[in-house]
């Protein structure tokens, strides 16, 4: 049996890191044939995830996501390539969030700016 382990840190908070893993989950469904569940909680959110051979849970905060899986006997020989893929989907997850936040931030800056020195 392998054991994959990853740790993504983020700057996001909860609600935009839970839609990320909702999405991560959907992927999973609908990709991996994965059967998860999604539990909300107050400060982290826990997916659960399995499929024959595999199982694992995704718990996310405000500030991080950890994955941790199993992979059973056969499926260990990949272990590297289902590695790869996982953080490939979870990276692309991530990184598409930062990116509006920043265009969301600036322009929040901007509509502020223009209220504390209006033209004139």
């Amino acid at each position: 049996m392998a054991d994959i382990q990853i740790e993504r840190k983020h700057d996001m908070g909860l609600p935009q890191a839970r839609k990320i893993a909702f999405q991560w989950a959907e992927q999973a469904e609908e990709k991996f044939d994965m059967a998860c569940t999604y539990e909300e909680g107050q400060s982290e959110d826990l997916v659960s995830f399995s499929r024959s051979g595999v199982s694992g849970t995704l718990t996310v905060t405000g500030d991080n996501f950890v994955l941790n899986a199993k992979l059973g006997f056969l499926l260990s020989a990949f272990s590297e390539k289902i590695e790869g893929e996982i953080v490939k989907n979870l990276d692309a997850l991530i990184a598409k969030k930062p990116a509006a936040q920043v265009a969301d931030n600036s322009g929040k800056s901007r509509k502020t700016a223009a209220k504390k020195h209006p033209a004139g």
